[in-house]
């Protein structure tokens, strides 16, 4: 079974970077993606980014312009480079792989962004 851990979460001001990776212990023969979801209390998980293993991604509208996700096939790890972070965005970043049986998450890495 696959098995995704993050990594990179912090605390930064606004206005700061960060990094956050995710590095996958293998390829589910079913998997077209690797993505990027963020929570926080009360509210349901979103999708931040998504990049397909053709390299095609895509972002929510509230990260275009700041966030570029990338990924390293080889090495089926997955980037999601975060700059002029915003309190806003401060939320629990999950790691995803969706399949054709099941959904694969990561524990997940905490992002803080200060004011």
């Amino acid at each position: 079974q696959v098995h995704l851990e993050e990594s990179g979460g912090g605390l930064v001001q606004a206005g700061g970077s960060l990094r956050l990776s995710c590095v996958a212990n293998g390829r589910a023969p079913t998997a077209t993606s690797m993505d990027w979801y963020r929570q926080t209390p009360g509210r349901e998980r979103e999708l931040v980014a998504r990049i397909t293993y053709g390299g095609r991604t895509t972002y929510a509208d509230s990260v275009k312009g700041r966030f570029t996700i990338s990924m390293d096939n080889a090495k089926n790890t997955v980037h999601l480079q975060m700059g002029s972070l915003k309190p806003e965005d401060t939320a629990r970043y999950f790691c995803h792989v969706p399949t054709a049986y099941l959904e694969i998450w990561g524990q997940g890495t905490l992002v803080t962004v200060s004011s």
